[in-house]
């Protein structure tokens, strides 16, 4: 049984030395630090020789004693110097404010590392779309690791889930585009243009444009969000321990259901945003739906519908492995997986809309416009 701690003060010629014995724990500590409060200078050392024991307690208390008295601690153990060390930095003064950086300093700063993350993140991505590929053609060599199941599952959460908002949305949408056109035109008597307007936008930009910053707000989001919860839960490790490529058995089945689902997403919000477009200048313009069914097949050509269709499986996989990327990325703790499920979204959305200007430059190149 440990014996409680004692103080002596013992008279010296360059002061008193206080001697302190038994055990430093907390449990055996009594009044001891109140005793070494009353105490009184000067004092030349803190002796601990006679120390059976110390915990962190004891060692903060001989600590906050020494630096008060101003004298230096005595101990024939090392682990009890090196335990009062280690509390005695704790209590070194914290900085609360920084120090100053000009702002134009700290501003090219940001922007460095902006520019640095950017560049790392697109080089790893290139990486993960090498792994996919490499995936993708190990399932081709061996069909019998296709899951077929995983990616009928992916059609319904990425496509038959999404057909509500992704419906509303590109209706509302083609209201917005037929009134604003139609306003202008006005001034010009052209309000039967209205109808080439949101022909041709949204067959060729908006319907699968926009089809795709929705899908990049579910479904990448659900992506980055699942596959970071994975690999906070080990699962990810789990499946390599066991045999099983999580490239395979989670990115390339949610990449598939992307690609296929984008190009009967994107068609399908053609098609509701012409009907919007139409229920628009049948209440506005008295332009019948008959009359508003003949004009657009007379000024819509149909390289329009192939323009928007070969987007859409480009813009399906940047979002599927913009989100699978990040989710694989995550690792640390919890809040880690929201700042990728961020990061997932902002990328996807940053990436369509600058592949989708590279379209346009190259369809008007090859004579698509």
């Amino acid at each position: 049984m440990n014996k409680a701690a004692e103080l002596v003060e013992e008279k010296g010629n360059d002061g008193d030395v206080l001697h302190l014995s038994g055990s430093l724990a907390i449990a055996c500590l009594n009044d001891l630090p109140d005793r070494l409060d009353a105490v009184q200078g000067p004092i030349s050392a803190i002796d601990l020789s006679g120390v059976e024991h110390i915990d962190t307690i004891g060692a903060w208390t001989v600590h906050r004693a020494a630096k008060r008295l101003g004298c230096p601690v005595m101990s024939g153990s090392h682990d009890a110097e090196r335990l009062i060390e280690a509390v005695g930095q704790l209590d070194e003064p914290v900085t609360i404010r920084p120090d100053h950086v000009p702002a134009l300093s700290r501003v090219v700063g940001q922007i460095g590392e902006a520019v640095t993350t950017a560049g790392s993140t697109l080089v790893g991505l290139v990486g993960f779309f090498g792994a996919t590929l490499v995936a993708a053609w190990n399932v081709i060599r061996h069909p019998h690791r296709f899951r077929l199941d995983a990616v009928i599952q992916r059609f319904e959460v990425v496509g038959v889930s999404a057909l509500g908002i992704i419906g509303l949305m590109s209706f509302l949408i083609g209201i917005v585009i037929a009134q604003q056109g139609s306003v202008q035109l006005r001034q010009f008597g052209m309000e039967m243009l209205t109808i080439n307007l949101v022909g041709r936008l949204t067959f060729r930009e908006l319907g699968v444009l926009m089809t795709a910053i929705m899908v990049a707000g579910r479904s990448g989001s659900a992506f980055a969000a699942q596959l970071g919860t994975m690999k906070l839960t080990e699962e990810v490790d789990a499946m390599r321990t066991i045999g099983v490529s999580p490239m395979e058995a989670l990115v390339l089945p949610r990449t598939l259901a992307v690609v296929i689902m984008m190009p009967l997403l994107g068609f399908y919000a053609s098609i509701v945003s012409v009907i919007g477009g139409g229920f628009l200048c049948a209440v506005a313009l008295d332009i019948p739906p008959i009359t508003f069914i003949q004009r657009l097949r007379e000024v819509v050509p149909i390289h329009d519908l192939w323009v928007g269709l070969i987007k859409a499986p480009v813009f399906g996989i940047i979002i599927a492995l913009s989100g699978c990327f990040q989710g694989m990325q995550v690792k640390g703790n919890a809040e880690e997986v929201g700042l990728r499920t961020t990061s997932a979204v902002v990328q996807a959305i940053f990436l369509v809309i600058v592949i989708d200007a590279f379209f346009a430059v190259f369809f008007t190149w090859v004579g698509w416009n």
